[in-house]
């Protein structure tokens, strides 16, 4: 570029005299003006008017941090006039400018908010270039004379700001688990030791499986192990492997980069891994993964890194898995519907929540617990149950759990007529009591003891040999029997 002279009208100190290029770089397209039949103002006139414009703030130190120029806005608001800041050094005129972090970093700063005696104000920063080598910084700042307007644009800044924090407050708090160990209501032998187990698995980052029937309630121990974990201060990201359609799962998960795909979202977007980044990440009903996001979600566990769609590096998570499932994963992979490594991967701790029928001595607390929670919910004020209506509930099998139970006395409560629930506010219970009996006396029919025990001994060894990835001694030492016995009792059952 070449060098052009000083611009009458602004001041430049000596002996440097450097020129007016700075201004130039800022504001390419000067030139062709010049250039125009009609344009009867000469470059300089142009330059010296771009840098005493009424709306602009302008300093330009060079690179040993003197000023070299400065124009009349920029100087009055300092509290100088030009002639009393040029040739001095930045940091006597302003102690703290930031003008030097610039030149030393190379680095410009767009937007900064400057405070100055008081007054704050938004402020871009260039480091300045010439043949290869930072020759200088220039400051300047879209506000001179409407400081008023400075300070409203301020304002509205920090407005936006708390908007965005209490927004990102709400965002931490729906990530965050809402349940504790406390939550986990019930004293029976089962419920207590998974509770203990609970309690020492929270101490570690191993992966957890959560087995279980449906409504058993598997989310709430996924929620106690993160709450009693030293991860409970970072976020707690809960994915239904269900309700995500499968060809956006992988999205979900892993997140995306700018332009993978046709309507991706500008600037790409998070996934759920990443969102969890410290914390846990919980993946429910991780039986209705399709192969091919299992085989994903395997090298995630095995290399704790993930890979956007359309990314080209791979990311690192920090992230702790719980997953849950209400399937049975061992036979869905004897039918090779799911990946015995994964399995392995997600079954180092395994919790598995027995149903409420094997648990009938927690229903009382149960009930007692979920009357005062839908009390609350629906404004009620359900003193109890009963007697009759609790020998109702321990004769019941409840095949669909506590959420079962829950839905009872959710819809007796909107129906009653009087504080205390009777047995007529549960029509629907009678009903399915009245199956459940007549079921059971269809099952008493008798079959002779040999089918039953050959039934029995062929479940056993194909639970055996899946938990050891079909490893015959390892089967055998697991039965309690000699390898040879079960070779037979394998060719037996062909």
């Amino acid at each position: 570029m070449a060098i052009i002279g000083t611009v009458p009208g602004i001041l430049v100190s000596p002996p440097t005299r450097i020129k007016v290029i700075v201004i130039e770089m800022l504001h390419q397209g000067v030139t062709q003006l010049n250039t125009k039949k009609n344009n009867s103002l000469t470059k300089e006139e142009i330059l010296e008017a771009i840098v005493e414009n009424p709306h602009e703030a302008v300093i330009f130190v060079d690179e040993q941090g003197i000023i070299r120029l400065i124009n009349q806005g920029y100087a009055e608001f300092l509290g100088y006039t030009p002639d009393e800041v040029l040739g001095r050094h930045i940091q006597e005129v302003v102690p703290q400018t930031r003008l030097l972090h610039v030149l030393k970093s190379g680095q410009p700063q767009f937007g900064d908010i400057w405070e100055y005696k008081g007054q704050k104000v938004p402020v871009t920063r260039l480091p300045i270039e010439k043949d290869g080598r930072i020759i200088g910084v220039l400051g300047k700042s879209i506000f001179k004379d409407e400081m008023s307007l400075a300070r409203e644009f301020v304002k509205k800044i920090e407005r936006l700001e708390n908007k965005l924090a209490n927004y990102r407050a709400e965002l931490d708090q729906e990530r965050r688990a809402k349940y504790h160990l406390d939550d986990i209501i019930g004293h029976s032998r089962q419920v207590l030791r998974l509770k203990q187990k609970v309690l020492k698995v929270a101490k570690t980052s191993s992966t957890v499986l959560i087995t279980g029937e449906s409504g058993t309630g598997k989310e709430l121990f996924a929620h106690a192990i993160h709450n009693a974990s030293p991860r409970n201060n970072r976020a707690f990201v809960r994915v239904n492997c269900t309700s995500i359609p499968t060809e956006l799962l992988e999205s979900e998960l892993f997140g995306y980069d700018e332009g993978a795909f046709t309507g991706a979202r500008r600037g790409g977007k998070l996934g759920k891994f990443e969102i969890a980044q410290g914390g846990t990440i919980f993946l429910d009903e991780i039986g209705d993964m399709n192969k091919s996001m299992q085989a994903k979600l395997l090298r995630v566990l095995q290399e704790k890194e993930i890979e956007r769609i359309g990314g080209t590096k791979p990311v690192p998570v920090d992230v702790r898995v719980i997953a849950a499932t209400n399937r049975n994963l061992e036979e869905m992979i004897m039918s090779q519907q799911f990946r015995a490594d994964l399995y392995y991967r997600l079954n180092v701790v395994l919790l598995q929540i027995p149903p409420l029928r094997e648990r009938k001595e927690d229903i009382p607390f149960l009930t007692e617990h979920l009357i005062a929670k839908l009390n609350r919910s629906l404004n009620a004020t359900v003193a109890g149950l009963d007697k009759e209506v609790m020998e109702l509930f321990m004769q019941y099998d409840w095949p669909g759990n506590v959420r079962e139970l829950e839905n009872f006395l959710e819809q007796a409560i909107n129906l009653r007529d009087r504080d205390i629930l009777s047995p007529g506010d549960f029509p629907v219970l009678e009903k399915r009591l009245q199956k459940q009996l007549r079921g059971q006396s269809l099952d008493l029919t008798i079959r002779p003891l040999e089918e039953v025990v050959r039934e029995a001994e062929e479940k056993a060894i194909l639970k055996a040999l899946t938990a050891t990835g079909h490893n015959k001694t390892a089967t055998a030492r697991l039965l309690g029997i000699h390898r040879s016995v079960l070779y037979r009792k394998m060719e037996r059952m062909n």
